[in-house]
């Protein structure tokens, strides 16, 4: 991957107001002390917020003093292609006025990428997704990939990659064809290791970047009782709890162990953290750099 993303990097889901509404006062206090500790790497797309954490991201950025802003390294996505009209809100409350449109053909792609240099006011993204084509295999490895890889080849678009909630299709995209980096949400955590088996090994030996997100399995692996964006089953709940309980006797928190587990494997570029403000920034890069003793690993790693 010849983009330099850097061990941690910022998802912009939240600032979007992923759950609840994030002010603008709040977005930019979170981005602004990532830029402060040394974050470079920001994360977005146009389904967050429907556009608004485009927006905002983009706004601070412009709002950088100097030639800075070229430092930041950029990702988006493409496969929403935004609308006008009311629809759902799907994760993010309160932002109204835009309906989201699958589209994962060649148009819907140039259209999307368009659509977003237009809202971030950059000229171009070091990296761009396709994003969640968990039901469009076709149309996403036939004309988005393509388009995509044209793009790269032009030097438009940086690098290129798939961003999902599962491994095994991106385990696909990784066989048959060439992308620069994958985004494996929630699939490779404390709780959720099945990116281990097919697909780190592949990125590993094809040189695939991997970009980790998810890592508290939506808040459950912070003390939270959400799981995969939804009400976390009990024996999800028992399983963070008894997580919980090792590191504590480690002195370790549950959360820094979460942050530090997907560096373990050599395929791990880069963990996204997901914040609502600059506490939690600070928070959560804190917990980060909490040493996580080898023991504990051993007992936190499931019995063959």
């Amino acid at each position: 991957m010849r983009i330099p993303l850097g061990p941690y990097g910022l998802g912009t889901a939240p600032l979007a107001g992923l759950f609840a509404p994030v002010s603008e006062e709040e977005a930019e206090r979170a981005l602004a002390a990532a830029w402060e500790a040394g974050i470079r790497y920001f994360d977005t797309a146009p389904h967050y917020g429907t556009g608004l954490a485009e927006e905002r991201l983009g706004r601070f950025l412009r709002g950088l003093p100097g030639d800075a802003a070229g430092e930041a390294v950029v990702s988006t996505k493409v496969g929403r292609v935004l609308v006008p009209g009311q629809g759902e809100e799907e994760g993010f409350p309160g932002r109204t006025g835009y309906v989201r449109v699958r589209d994962y053909s060649r148009d819907g792609v140039l259209r999307s990428l368009d659509d977003s240099l237009t809202r971030t006011g950059l000229d171009r993204f070091d990296l761009v997704f396709i994003h969640d084509p968990d039901d469009h295999w076709e149309q996403a490895a036939g004309e988005a990939y393509p388009a995509l890889a044209e793009l790269r080849d032009q030097g438009v678009v940086g690098a290129i990659g798939a961003g999902m909630n599962q491994a095994e299709m991106l385990t696909r995209f990784v066989r048959e064809t060439d992308l620069d980096a994958v985004l494996v949400a929630g699939r490779y955590t404390l709780l959720d290791r099945s990116a281990a088996r097919e697909l780190l090994p592949e990125c590993e030996r094809r040189g695939v970047a991997v970009v980790a997100g998810g890592v508290f399995n939506s808040g459950v692996l912070t003390g939270g009782t959400t799981y995969d964006y939804d009400a976390a089953p009990p024996a999800v709940l028992e399983r963070a709890r008894e997580l919980g309980r090792i590191c504590a006797s480690y002195g370790v928190p549950l959360p820094s162990a979460a942050l530090r587990f997907p560096h373990r494997h050599p395929a791990v570029t880069t963990v996204l953290i997901g914040a609502r403000s600059a506490e939690e920034v600070r928070e959560d890069l804190d917990l980060a750099a909490t040493p996580v003793p080898g023991e504990l690993w051993k007992e936190l790693d499931p019995a063959d």
